[in-house]
């Protein structure tokens, strides 16, 4: 155990000592944090419009907190997004619909045919049969009759 100790110790004194972080606020002299500024407050925000952390910027506690005021203001006010889309590529795909072709070479829905040819396929999903329900039930406009049993009652 105690040699572990002395291991770790000795792999962080061989690092070099990490160099503190100048805050960007601190170079350029700025004294006011305007949610308007929308150039210095993309600096403190990562690609994907994060917030950066103080280790990262430098900042102190006192002007990371003006940093994250601004920037939610400005994030209000609509002048900063709240989040970027990350668009990525997908490598590969899914197995089942590689036989189907690209999407663009299937054509239009109309040319297709209605959606009701399911039954025909073979497909008895959703919405599957519904033609044979209503037209061996009652269609629309019709009354329904219902005998009352003998405890049933009326109501009116």
């Amino acid at each position: 155990m105690a040699r572990d100790r002395r291991s770790k110790s000795a792999a962080a004194d061989r690092r070099r000592p990490q160099k503190k972080k100048v805050s960007i606020l601190n170079t350029e002299s700025v004294e006011w944090i305007d949610y308007k500024d929308v150039n210095l407050l993309r600096r403190f925000m990562s690609e994907r419009a994060k917030i950066r952390a103080r280790r990262v910027t430098g900042n102190s506690s006192q002007q990371q907190r003006e940093v994250a005021r601004a920037i939610r203001v400005a994030r209000e006010m609509a002048l900063l997004p709240y989040s970027v889309r990350q668009v990525t590529q997908r490598k590969g795909g899914r197995r089942d619909r590689d036989d189907r072709g690209p999407r663009d070479d299937r054509g239009p829905r109309e040319d297709r045919g209605p959606r009701d040819d399911r039954r025909e396929r073979g497909d008895e999903g959703v919405g599957a049969g519904i033609d044979d329900t209503m037209s061996a039930g009652v269609g629309a406009g019709e009354d329904i009759d219902v005998e009352l049993g003998a405890g049933d009652e009326e109501l009116s």
